[in-house]
């Protein structure tokens, strides 16, 4: 049974345990949410690096096989610094899937909506590198999403008005792809999705995630499905929030 470690700044990286308990229900995760430090979206490169060295090292106390840095903004901070640190540990990142939104859109935008950190990131500015020569590239913080999850506020009139701000500006560039370059968006997906209509493509990278984790589980040769399965939840701060996502997810 293969035990697999997650962070995040808060309860949005459950959006990447959603996806990778399909994959894995037989094994054992431990999730980490940061919740005295969230949101990381505005905290400096350093900081983030700090609190993810130690949050790794707890988790590798609970004996995690492999790490899913299931936030962009630590991703971008600190990723590179954690497998220079931890060499025999496999982490996988998350990365806003600028590639398959350029690859789909029909009207050359498309819209990226992430956090502070998660756009002035190397990791980040990378990808755009790639194909913002063949699309337009419109960004977007998405100011108080995190937030809202965080209070379990997923729709209703204070999430809509919250969410149209942020989400309006790329509409109106004639975005017709909206990439979620955070792991929290994604719960706002049905009300981002109601705001957009239709014939506007939401993108989730956390499918892509969960499929790279099984394909390193499968590479290190880590025994799978052969436990009852089983998750702990942990937290620097409140477990509110966390208890409150993980029921959505776990009803």
């Amino acid at each position: 049974m293969a035990v697999i470690g997650i962070f995040d700044s808060g309860s949005g990286g459950l959006s990447v345990y959603r996806e990778l308990i399909q994959l894995l229900p037989r094994e054992r995760f431990v999730y980490y949410a940061d919740a005295a430090h969230c949101p990381y979206g505005e905290k400096s490169a350093a900081y983030i690096q700090d609190r993810a060295r130690k949050i790794t090292d707890f988790l590798l106390e609970k004996g995690a096989d492999i790490i899913v840095v299931a936030c962009n903004t630590a991703t971008a901070a600190a990723i590179a610094t954690l497998r220079a640190a931890y060499p025999d540990t496999p982490f996988v990142g998350m990365e806003p899937a600028v590639k398959p939104a350029a690859l789909g859109t029909r009207s050359g935008v498309i819209g990226v909506l992430a956090t502070a950190g998660t756009l002035k990131g190397s990791k980040y500015l990378n990808t755009r590198g790639l194909y913002q020569d063949n699309v337009r590239i419109v960004e977007h913080v998405g100011q108080g999403f995190v937030e809202l999850v965080e209070k379990g506020i997923l729709d209703g009139p204070e999430a809509e008005t919250v969410v149209k701000a942020s989400l309006q500006p790329l509409l109106d560039a004639g975005a017709d792809t909206i990439v979620l370059g955070c792991t929290h968006y994604p719960f706002l997906q049905p009300l981002i999705q109601r705001l957009c209509g239709p014939d506007i493509r939401v993108i989730d990278p956390a499918p892509a995630v969960a499929r790279q984790t099984l394909r390193i589980l499968r590479e290190r040769e880590v025994a799978l499905g052969i436990g009852p399965g089983s998750t702990e939840l942990h937290s620097s701060g409140s477990t509110e929030a966390l208890q409150r996502i993980f029921a959505l997810i776990n009803p």
